[in-house]
C-alpha cells in the first residue's frame, strides 16, 4: 500500500491533536512528529497554525459549508423541509467535532484575539456558515417557497446556534434524560424552524 502523501499525514495527526488536546495546546512542532515529518515540511503545505485549522475543518469534519454551497446554485431540487433537515443534521456533526478543537481558545483572551486575525485575514471564520444559510434561505424566499417577509438572517442564526449549543450541552445531558439522536434533533429542528418562515 502506498504511504500517504505528506500534506494528509498532516491533516490527520492535525484532527487528531487538535480534538485530544486542543487547538490552543496543539502545537505545530507535535503535529509534525504525530505525522512522521518536520515542522519545517509542515510550513512548507500550511502558512500557519490558523491555516491548518481552517483545512482541518474543511477537510476533515462534517462538510457543511459545500452543501450549502450546493443548495444556493440549486433551492428547488429538494424542499425545503428536506434541505433543513440535512443542514441540521451535518452542523450538529460539524459543531460536535469542532467545538473541543476551538474551545480551549476560550481560556486565553490573547490566543482568542490572534486566531480572529488570522481568520479574518483569510476570509474566513466561524460566521461563514450562518451567512450561507441566510443565502440559501434567501434563494428559497425568492422562489416563492417561504414566507416572502421572512427574516432569512435570524432563522439561519436560529438553527445554527441550535446546533451549537447542542454540541456544548450534549454531554451535560447524559445521565438526567436518553439524548436525543441527531436525526430526529434535527428533523424537529428544521420541522420548528420552517413553521416560522412559511406562517403554517
Amino acid at each position: 500500500m502506498q504511504p500517504k502523501p505528506t500534506r494528509a499525514r498532516i491533516l490527520d495527526a492535525a484532527h487528531e491533536l487538535m480534538f485530544t488536546r486542543g487547538l490552543a495546546r496543539a502545537t505545530t512542532k507535535e503535529i509534525a512528529k504525530a505525522a512522521g515529518c518536520s515542522e519545517a515540511a509542515l510550513y512548507k503545505h500550511f502558512a500557519s497554525k490558523e491555516e491548518l485549522f481552517v483545512s482541518v475543518l474543511k477537510e476533515r469534519l462534517p462538510r457543511l459549508n459545500p452543501l450549502l454551497s450546493e443548495l444556493v446554485e440549486k433551492p428547488g431540487e429538494r424542499s425545503v423541509l428536506e434541505n433543513l433537515t440535512e443542514i441540521a443534521r451535518l452542523a450538529s456533526d460539524f459543531y460536535a467535532e469542532s467545538f473541543p478543537i476551538a474551545a480551549s481558545l476560550y481560556a486565553e483572551t490573547q490566543l482568542k484575539r490572534r486566531h480572529e486575525d488570522s481568520m479574518r485575514e483569510m476570509g474566513t471564520g466561524p460566521h461563514m456558515p450562518i451567512e450561507a444559510l441566510d443565502a440559501y434561505l434567501r434563494a428559497e424566499r425568492d422562489a416563492g417557497r417561504i414566507a416572502p417577509d421572512a427574516d432569512t438572517f435570524a432563522a439561519a442564526s436560529l438553527l445554527m446556534g441550535a446546533c451549537a449549543q447542542r454540541a456544548f450541552a450534549y454531554d451535560a445531558t447524559v445521565g438526567k434524560r436518553p439524548p436525543q439522536p441527531v436525526e430526529e434533533f434535527a428533523a424537529a429542528l428544521a420541522r420548528t424552524l420552517l413553521k416560522g418562515i412559511t406562517g403554517g
